[in-house]
């Protein structure tokens, strides 16, 4: 029986109103049923925004340094795990375990970070044009901020907002990304161990139209940050813009890799393969775009694809891989439809472009590292973001002029 995982509101580990749950599945072998998470209703996210505010007032008033110890407490015990919580990130997300590994190292470094943080808030004193005046900040929280996460950096992009906002005096309410809520569960739990006050840090999981919403929407809140995509952070700032409430939004990207004529063929090749194919091309600064000068291009385009046709794809916790799942099959059915789309619009496809199947491939979401050459620039896959293992090649010739 897989595992059930509740929510985290006002200090306690507790069932969602409907006690309704949803599984989170492993996209490298969908048999392995990584948990049960928490169906949330809107008034679960309320009871969430309630706890942090009713909080707000005692962690404010806590001295910045003491709240920055609860993070270093925190850190040693994700430290303490950490060869764990990347199993489970892998399990869950996809990535390959060094990544998953790297990432959890990541978080438990900004914990650390932001924990000294609170022994580093200083104030200003500004120079005054009246005698016997003495003039000078004092930093203030906002309040309860709403953190809405993604699931490709499940540990290290909560990490990112939640610790700051903690060591800052805000209370907190997180909603993470129902494809991988576990890594960001394990944060909490890590907080909660580490003794952190009652209501300070709050955790609801569930769909992002429900539980997103109704977080966003709740008057105490005071401040959202939001990672996902463009559709979603466009609708997410119309929404906030009306409260007039601070709002962070990082969304998507379609990166280019500028190669010049002088560089280093093995290197660049490298560098190429890695910002596109690792992670399965899953995050915003994945490189999607190859812009190469001519003088190079074919040279550089035989070892690309020479590295490229190396490359293992398969489950990340397997020693050898390097390429994991999409993150599930809706992921993998986009990364698809992106392919016919270039071929359809006559992008040439060099290698890669099909599902992966057969054996233990058929359990998961497994597609081929894909590269195109021939892309213009006013074709889709060089204007939209896959967010897959697509790179698109040699998208422009670029001529520099020396004389410059």
């Amino acid at each position: 029986m897989p595992q059930l995982f509740h929510n985290y509101t006002d200090g306690k580990w507790i069932e969602c109103e409907s006690k309704k749950t949803f599984p989170n599945l492993n996209p490298a072998n969908t048999d392995d049923v990584v948990g049960l998470f928490q169906a949330s209703s809107a008034q679960d996210a309320v009871a969430a925004c309630e706890a942090a505010a009713n909080a707000q007032s005692a962690w404010a008033a806590l001295p910045a340094p003491r709240r920055g110890e609860y993070l270093y407490k925190a850190a040693e015990i994700m430290e303490s795990r950490l060869a764990k919580l990347a199993e489970e990130m892998t399990r869950e997300e996809g990535k390959t375990l060094p990544e998953a590994k790297g990432e959890v190292k990541r978080a438990i470094n900004i914990m650390r970070y932001f924990g000294g943080e609170g022994a580093r808030q200083f104030s200003y004193q500004i120079p005054s044009e009246r005698e016997n005046v003495f003039c000078y900040t004092i930093r203030k929280p906002l309040g309860v901020v709403g953190l809405i996460t993604p699931w490709n950096f499940p540990s290290a992009i909560p990490t990112w907002k939640l610790a700051p906002a903690l060591v800052a005096g805000n209370t907190v309410v997180i909603k993470p990304a129902s494809l991988a809520p576990l890594s960001g569960l394990r944060l909490v739990e890590a907080l909660h161990e580490a003794g952190i006050p009652t209501g300070a840090i709050n955790f609801v999981t569930g769909s992002g139209g429900t539980v997103g919403n109704a977080l966003v929407e709740h008057p105490a809140v005071r401040a959202v940050s939001f990672t996902g995509s463009c559709d979603v952070g466009n609708a997410l700032h119309e929404k906030v813009l009306r409260r007039k409430i601070r709002v962070q939004l990082e969304m998507g990207g379609k990166n280019p890799t500028v190669v010049l004529k002088d560089a280093d063929l093995d290197s660049a090749a490298d560098i190429l393969v890695n910002g596109a194919f690792f992670s399965t091309g899953q995050k915003c600064t994945a490189c999607s775009r190859a812009v190469i000068e001519k003088p190079i291009y074919e040279s550089l385009l035989a070892k690309l694809l020479e590295k490229t046709r190396k490359l293992k794809v398969g489950n990340g916790l397997e020693e050898g891989v390097h390429i994991g799942p999409a993150v599930d099959a809706a992921q993998l059915e986009t990364d698809l439809k992106y392919i016919e789309i270039g071929k359809g619009e006559g992008a040439q496809l060099l290698c890669g472009g099909k599902r992966l199947t057969g054996g233990a491939y058929d359990k998961g979401f497994f597609i081929e590292p894909t590269i195109f050459a021939g892309v213009k620039p006013e074709m889709r896959i060089a204007q939209e973001e896959v967010f897959g293992p697509v790179l698109a090649h040699g998208l422009f010739e670029v001529y520099i002029d020396e004389n410059i």
